[in-house]
């Protein structure tokens, strides 16, 4: 089960992480401008976390599985109207809003939702760790594939062959089936309604913290994963570069998401998160005022990798620590919303901005501030696990 759920993760995450090698073709070939594509990822980046509490809440309910092949349905369509697009309208529909509900059913939330109820507290790090380090594998496998794919078959090719192996994976939500609450988590814990569970959560400072520090995350990693092949092409390097740093940030983030999930289930997570946000600070501060060179590209693709996805199964593993397992994939779909509220606005700015000015100089600065930001956000947060969980596991 954690091998299929890294896999679908790692599919999702990978077409997602490929995003930016269609926008240079996709806009000359339909003659839109960069903001049309970027708008259209950035509604696709706020309605994935829009609808990731909601569908977060179906999977706590009726179970992950089904969500999830939803997920791949809904991700196999939005693919195929991408392809077939021929208005910036239609574009927006089937990327902005078809693919962003997708992704909210088949990516971090309802995976390490359903791997957190399902494996026992003491290798729930391991288990995160290793799903999310399988996802990363598949994100790194799927760039000289976009890359490959769209030299050979063109880009619409390369999107309809995306959206046909979304549709063979389905079979793979199977083994993340809940038969039972067998989790340890799960059992020792009785039972809360749902909303009760969302108004202890809102009730609480630092979950809010937590969600404004996801906010810069999600800003973060969406301008560089959108925008960086362009600004790197727009600084005359090569488009071998643009992939090659792609490549690098996904292989890196495998052993990065794994050693994450490890350390956090032997170190306080919020200070991990801390360290996290400020290494990313430190290294993009010096790829932007050291010359660029295609050395200087992979060495901060290498150490942005190492650190890329690993804010996740430490953010889900504080979430379930302080409030439990039972409705953690409702509760990381409300935080993931601000995540997702800082992608928007990472995307979204990076092609207004590039529009206005040319270039990017200012997203790179914005980017820096909200990390060290979210950085001090982490700090105060209260991770001590909730009365209520900390009196029932004494007593089970």
């Amino acid at each position: 089960m954690v091998l299929a759920g890294g896999i679908v993760m790692g599919l999702a995450l990978g077409v997602r992480h490929v995003q930016g090698l269609f926008l240079l073709p996709v806009t000359m070939d339909r003659g839109w401008s960069r903001e049309t594509f970027a708008m259209a990822l950035a509604v696709q980046n706020l309605t994935w976390g829009v609808a990731q509490p909601f569908t977060g809440m179906i999977a706590d309910r009726f179970g992950s599985a089904k969500v999830i092949l939803g997920g791949l349905v809904f991700y196999a369509l939005g693919l195929a109207g991408m392809a077939h697009a021929a208005t910036p309208a239609a574009f927006m529909w089937s990327a902005g809003i078809c693919i962003g509900i997708a992704l909210s059913g088949t990516a971090f939330a309802v995976i390490y939702g359903a791997l957190s109820r399902l494996v026992p507290p003491e290798r729930r790090g391991w288990a995160l760790g290793v799903a999310g380090a399988v996802g990363g594998l598949g994100q790194f496998t799927m760039v000289p594939a976009a890359q490959w794919l769209i030299g050979g078959s063109g880009w619409v090719g390369a999107l309809l062959i995306f959206a046909a192996v979304l549709a063979v994976a389905m079979p793979l939500a199977l083994p993340l089936k809940e038969t039972s609450r067998r989790a340890a988590g799960v059992a020792a814990v009785p039972d809360q309604p749902l909303g009760a569970a969302i108004r202890e959560a809102f009730a609480q400072p630092g979950f809010w913290l937590l969600n404004l520090g996801f906010l810069a995350c999600g800003f973060q990693l969406a301008f560089i994963g959108t925008h960086l092949p362009a600004y790197l092409m727009d600084k005359g390097l090569r488009a071998a570069d643009a992939v090659a740093a792609l490549a690098i940030i996904a292989l890196a983030n495998v052993a990065g998401t794994y050693v994450c999930g490890i350390l956090g289930a032997h170190h306080r997570r919020k200070y991990l998160l801390a360290g996290i946000y400020l290494l990313r600070t430190a290294a993009m501060a010096l790829f932007f005022l050291l010359p660029l060179s295609p050395a200087s590209v992979y060495v901060f693709a290498a150490v942005m990798g190492f650190v890329w996805l690993g804010t996740v199964p430490l953010t889900n593993g504080l979430i379930s620590q302080v409030f439990g397992v039972r409705y953690i994939t409702t509760l990381f779909g409300f935080v993931f919303f601000g995540h997702q509220v800082g992608s928007f606005l990472g995307v979204w700015l990076g092609g207004v901005v590039y529009e206005a000015t040319h270039s990017y100089d200012l997203i790179w600065i914005g980017a820096m501030a909200l990390g060290v930001l979210a950085a001090v956000l982490h700090w105060p947060i209260d991770d001590r696990e909730l009365p209520r969980i900390r009196a029932a596991v004494a007593a089970g």
